[in-house]
């Protein structure tokens, strides 16, 4: 069985601080699915982009057949936008992204890459998801350091004066009112559930594909019981960091066996052929 990667081994931000101090650098580079700006320091996200052009490729490549031309979609937790930009790509200018990431300075990465890229099809917006609208808080993170900028977790209660914090807005997904939603991408580093508790209305209206981070067995059982009281049926889907055609053609694995743990969920109502493994808990 593959290993774990980001949520299991989360960096708080005090650990984040006291990493290797390095000269504060970002590199842009062409990458597969467009030019990227990132991190080289960042160990998954912008390691793996600098190494290999692309981010966790199989699970992109297994988003885009899941989202129709003109389609429309919702990642919470779009980091830098490895795989917003593709997805903007893939529904096209008739489609829409809605995308969220909480982490001020990521954000602000994630909005020029999608200027660089000339999409215009994708809302950002500086937030988090939540069951409830209000204040959340943000470690601070210095991205100077080397670590791992994808595991940052809004944990309130780890916060103190020697763990600062920024705040920021937190909203429901079914507080924005959508008329059509065809995908929801949630990787929120342990907060899923709160997000699809936020978000039930608008599953239950629209019936959107669900793909779901599932990293954290203490929240396992909770969260496969809400997602099939929704009435879905959830496939475990686990892709591997390191993809052999990777887009610069680089032959070394710098990540082993490290994957990304996640459940593809799809209404009940809808017939399903796939090879995935049903997750049973």
């Amino acid at each position: 069985m593959a290993e774990i990667h980001q949520a299991s081994a989360v960096l708080s931000a005090s650990a984040l601080l006291r990493g290797e101090k390095k000269t504060p650098t970002i590199d842009t580079r062409d990458c597969r699915h467009g030019r990227m700006t990132y991190f080289p320091h960042d160990h998954y996200i912008g390691g793996s982009l600098d190494t290999y052009g692309e981010y966790v490729e199989e699970e992109c490549e297994f988003l885009l057949r899941g989202v129709p031309v003109g389609g429309f979609v919702v990642e919470v937790g779009a980091n830098i936008g490895c795989h917003t930009i593709p997805l903007a790509k893939r529904v096209g200018p008739a489609g829409r992204v809605l995308a969220f990431e909480p982490q001020r300075v990521i954000f602000q990465m994630l909005c020029g890459n999608l200027a660089i890229n000339g999409l215009w099809n994708v809302m950002a917006e500086c937030a988090a998801l939540g069951e409830g609208d209000g204040v959340t808080r943000v470690p601070v993170v210095d991205y100077s350091t080397a670590g791992n900028f994808g595991a940052v977790s809004l944990c309130p209660e780890q916060l103190s004066a020697d763990n600062p914090y920024e705040f920021v807005t937190m909203r429901t997904l079914d507080s924005f009112g959508l008329s059509r939603c065809d995908l929801i991408k949630i990787d929120v580093e342990g907060m899923e559930l709160e997000v699809l508790q936020g978000a039930q209305d608008t599953i239950m209206t629209h019936r959107p594909l669900l793909y779901v981070e599932n990293d954290r067995p203490e929240k396992q059982r909770a969260l496969v019981s809400y997602i099939r009281d929704l009435d879905y049926d959830p496939y475990w889907h686990i892709p591997m960091l390191y993809n052999p055609k990777n887009f610069r053609g680089h032959a070394e694995n710098i990540f082993g066996n490290v994957a990304s743990f996640n459940m593809a969920c799809c209404p009940s109502e809808r017939e399903v052929k796939t090879n995935l493994d049903r997750v049973e808990l």
